[in-house]
């Protein structure tokens, strides 16, 4: 983790503190001299790993209230370090802060401008923290902690003002919504309690009195105004701060406000500067005064210690990712040898029961094959129902045509033939299918022409070709018909008396 340590500025010295878990340990105290300002470098190079932030608690600070019109990006930032240069003559400690938009059609925004106004105080303080390579996380003031301060308390409101005591002054503070509007240290002579008491009293009704002077309240308004006490001093300065008209004392315990910022360390006196450094180590303000480049080195740093970061997250993943992967692999190899002590079970128990079984007097890769082969041959068992239906159809409307021969065979090679019937069934017969080969005659009387006879065997082949899944050929005709050779009426009147024979064959592709 990385340690903090604040370092508290006034305008006589600048004390470093250790703060770790609510407890706020003094390292040294550097006075505004050259020989503190090479001291201060040997300091901070030995807590180079530290981040530091300061709080000032110094006279020159100024605060204005701008109103800017509504802009964005590197245009507002433009306007902003103009209206800064022009308020405070280009102060480096300056810091810009929005107090909201204006509700009409311009939505102008409003600003609250704040700088160091004698940046020379706290040069030497920087040029050692650059010598040193110190990352500064940056420059806050006693009056920007305020609002920061009550809310912490539960005392906040639109309206009040906030004095405090530290380095035997008195810091006067105006806020509204939080913000210091305004503030101003006033110098304190006698540092008794009594003295204290009756110095912010005073005090108090100054500040009323010019802030009603410059028309930041109205003089009849009801002010609260919170007052930072040691315990011990509570009662004097409740004593001395009566309530007006104008005036509404608050007196706020020092030691029960620690305790409410979970502060360990408890301030020994009516000193308020531990209770801001704390609230500063706990709860920065957003804005603050430090210019970017003395921020350099607490940019660095912060990139580094994000690669760090960054890194330590890969390994861990890597890390996680690794004991996920062995995990995986554990209970893979723990199934391994549950599915082997499984199957080692199983072909146990398989030997015992086929000890049981009759002997085949073959073993068991041949009786696999067997029963494998039997399953095919079961799976291509065909019977000729569907072509002998057809045939039968054909042949019950053709009473003239008898059957002499009928052969069936599933598959097979082309039937001998002419050349035109392989072609036409070669495909057939090259897949699933039967071949049915019929052999009969026609009959039709003595009287019977050859053309009568050549009618009827179309006929009768036509309603075999019905069916489309059939094709139909015909290997040997009633009559032999050549293209060279003319049918004459003496050749059937010779042969009329003999039946006429005839060879058809079907090709059928069985379905799936």
């Amino acid at each position: 983790m990385i340690s903090r340590r604040l370092l508290y500025l006034d305008t006589q010295r600048l004390t470093a503190y250790a703060w770790q878990h609510g407890k706020l340990q003094p390292e040294g105290v550097f006075e505004m001299r050259p020989e503190e300002y090479a001291r201060f470098t040997d300091y901070l190079r030995a807590h180079q790993k530290s981040h530091f932030q300061m709080l000032a608690n110094v006279a020159e600070e100024g605060h204005e209230q701008e109103t800017i019109p509504f802009l964005q990006g590197a245009d507002r930032k433009a306007l902003i370090t103009r209206k800064l240069g022009q308020h405070f003559l280009g102060s480096p400690l300056a810091a810009a802060i929005s107090l909201g938009y204006e509700k009409n059609k311009r939505k102008n925004e409003k600003l609250l401008l704040s700088a160091l106004t004698n940046p020379a105080h706290f040069e030497p303080w920087i040029k050692a923290m650059q010598e040193a390579d110190a990352p500064l996380a940056g420059i806050y003031t006693v009056a920007q902690m305020g609002g920061g301060l009550l809310k912490k308390l539960g005392k906040a409101g639109a309206r009040a003002m906030l004095l405090t005591y530290q380095d035997h002054s008195i810091r006067e503070s105006y806020l509204v919504d939080g913000q210091p509007i305004f503030s101003r240290m006033v110098p304190l002579f006698d540092s008794s309690i009594a003295g204290i008491a009756s110095r912010l009293a005073a005090e108090s009704t100054k500040l009323h009195q010019y802030l009603a002077g410059q028309r930041l309240i109205r003089r009849s308004e009801p002010m609260p105004v919170f007052i930072l006490a040691h315990p011990q001093a509570v009662a004097t300065v409740r004593q001395a701060c009566v309530d007006t008209t104008s005036l509404r004392f608050e007196i706020v315990d020092s030691h029960q406000a620690a305790r409410r910022l979970d502060l360990k360390t408890l301030p020994s006196d009516s000193s308020s500067e531990l209770l801001f450094l704390h609230l500063l180590a706990t709860a920065p303000p957003r804005q603050q005064f430090a210019a970017e480049a003395y921020r350099h080195d607490y940019r660095i740093s912060q990139l580094r210690y994000g690669l760090i970061g960054l890194s330590i997250v890969a390994l861990l993943g890597g890390a996680l990712f690794a004991a996920r992967q062995l995990y995986g692999t554990y209970s893979l190899q723990q199934e391994t040898q549950a599915l082997i002590s499984s199957e080692a079970d199983l072909s146990w128990r398989y030997r015992e029961i086929s000890a049981t079984f009759p002997q085949l007097g073959i073993d068991n890769d041949t009786l696999r094959r067997v029963t494998n082969r039997q399953s095919e041959l079961l799976k291509q068992q065909r019977t000729p129902d569907e072509a002998y239906r057809l045939i039968s159809r054909a042949m019950s409307e053709m009473p003239n045509v008898h059957l002499e021969a009928l052969d069936w065979k599933l598959g097979g090679n082309t039937p001998p033939g002419n050349a035109a019937a392989r072609d036409t069934i070669g495909d057939l017969l090259k897949s699933d299918s039967e071949v049915i080969t019929l052999r009969g005659t026609i009959r039709l009387g003595p009287t019977s022409t050859a053309r009568q006879t050549l009618a009827t065997f179309e006929h009768f082949t036509d309603l075999l070709r019905v069916d489309r899944d059939s094709d139909v050929s015909v290997l040997q005709q009633p009559f032999e018909i050549e293209s060279g050779r003319a049918l004459r009426g003496g050749d059937v009147d010779n042969e009329s008396a003999q039946p006429r024979q005839f060879t058809v064959q079907i090709a059928r592709k069985l379905p799936s």
